[in-house]
């Protein structure tokens, strides 16, 4: 079966039903009946392992369910059980540092604070004018960091990919190295400390161009590229020798390391507007800021850095009445080890929904035919859904709010896993439902 037969299987009866109902909105009875009747004769949803729960949290109702109680791999829905606990714990604007004076030094703790000169987000030079004027002998701890680089169940082989950039208790430049090709000019690397160890050389993988990274160190492979204005950012092989190095070369000034712990009595530096890091990180699924805002959110509850501490604090107080237990291990939904089911993602949205603005909240997540991971999908006169994507091979979910036209809010989350085709198939099924949704109730 080809993907315009499996996309018009599951398209047919949606027009169908919108052809019976015309544009009088459907009672919920009615269209659960319609729904259900639309997912049992899709030759779409039936190839794989699939789930779906609809829920009126006007009335406190589901409206229609399949598989609601099952469990799935939320691929990147995971950020929004991320999101709600920066919203439950973190203030306004990000907390930087953690730091002491001691006699004539300034002892300084990371908090996991992502965006010390990260080039894709707004800068202000609190922390680098802080760190650099202090006019006495700046001493770095990590004492306060119990995480590996990676998370549980990633892909040992994703490590060149900026998709799985290690975790840190002091990122700098976003823990990447990024590469582009300019003009009259070989190659710009930023931060520029990298230059020395890019080499023009091929490297014995099966990659045709871009820049490729040593697995265990920091030296890169550069291989010509097809387009004269790519850009791409490769992780850096995170170490406490290149976090000085590149602090010392940054602020122009030495820094010393020394396992110091915590103090219960230091002070806190804050940096950018935490919206803008949630914003970038749920609209472009960005998973090292979902994974270091997980680790600010342990920084904030008991002053150390623990994905794994985090979560389980999560799960026996933020998260101990939902439905059915999260099996959460990341803050990104990197990891398979993940597993959610949809009426569980559909309590965390709803606990979001009246925790934010809704005004604020939709301008954060992606939006339908609008920006983000939903700019292609969804599309109308006006955006109708609100929505995190989550995507893994074979793998896809859609969890967030829809508009319908006679102005209700819905919540949803439609669950995906095992299919065999495409995922732009399983996509053009899952608009069909939801456009049939936004028209009929």
């Amino acid at each position: 079966m080809n993907k315009i037969t499996l996309v018009n299987s599951v398209l047919f009866p949606l027009f169908l039903g919108f052809m019976i109902s015309g544009c009088t909105s459907l009672k919920p009875k009615k269209l659960a009946r319609t729904l259900e009747k639309q997912f049992h004769q899709s030759k779409v949803f039936n190839q794989y392992f699939m789930g779906f729960s609809l829920y009126d949290p006007e009335s406190k109702s589901t409206i229609y369910e399949s598989n609601s109680a099952k469990y799935f791999t939320p691929a990147s829905n995971t950020k929004l059980f991320t999101y709600y606990a920066c919203i439950k714990y973190l203030e306004d604007s990000i907390q930087a540092l953690r730091y002491k004076e001691k006699e004539d030094s300034l002892i300084f703790w990371g908090t996991g604070d992502p965006t010390f000169l990260h080039p894709d987000l707004h800068q202000n030079k609190k922390v680098f004018d802080f760190l650099k004027n202090y006019p006495g002998v700046l001493v770095f701890s990590d004492k306060n960091y119990f995480n590996e680089r990676l998370g549980p169940g990633w892909a040992w082989d994703d490590y060149p990919y900026y998709f799985s950039a290690e975790t840190a208790p002091f990122p700098i430049y976003g823990n990447v190295v990024r590469f582009s090709k300019v003009p009259m000019a070989r190659l710009k690397i930023a931060p520029g400390i990298f230059f020395d160890s890019t080499f023009n050389k091929p490297f014995n993988l099966a990659h045709q161009s871009g820049v490729m990274r040593d697995e265990y160190t920091n030296k890169f492979f550069y291989l010509p590229w097809k387009k004269s204005a790519d850009t791409t950012d490769i992780p850096i092989k995170y170490s406490i020798s290149t976090l000085l190095n590149l602090l010392q070369d940054t602020l122009e000034r030495q820094v010393v390391y020394k396992r110091i712990p915590v103090d219960t009595t230091n002070s806190i530096i804050y940096s950018i507007p935490a919206d803008s890091v949630y914003k970038r990180m749920l609209q472009e699924s960005d998973n090292f800021l979902a994974e270091q805002l997980l680790l600010l959110v342990g920084d904030r509850i008991n002053d150390s850095l623990s994905t794994k501490n985090t979560i389980a604090f999560l799960q026996d107080s933020l998260l101990a009445d939902f439905p059915d237990k999260p099996i959460w291990v990341d803050g990104s939904g990197l990891s398979r080890y993940n597993l959610f089911t949809p009426r569980t993602m559909v309590r965390l949205l709803e606990n979001i929904y009246y925790s934010v603005p809704e005004e604020r909240l939709f301008q954060l997540l992606p939006a339908g035919g609008v920006n983000g991971t939903l700019s292609s999908w969804y599309a109308d006169n006006e955006a109708y859904i609100f929505a995190k994507t989550g995507t893994l091979s074979n793998n896809h979910c859609l969890s967030g709010y829809l508009v319908t036209k006679s102005g209700k809010r819905l919540i949803f989350s439609f669950m995906h896993n095992n299919f065999p085709f495409s995922s732009s198939v399983t996509k053009s099924a899952m608009e069909g439902i939801l456009a049939f949704v936004r028209d009929n109730y």
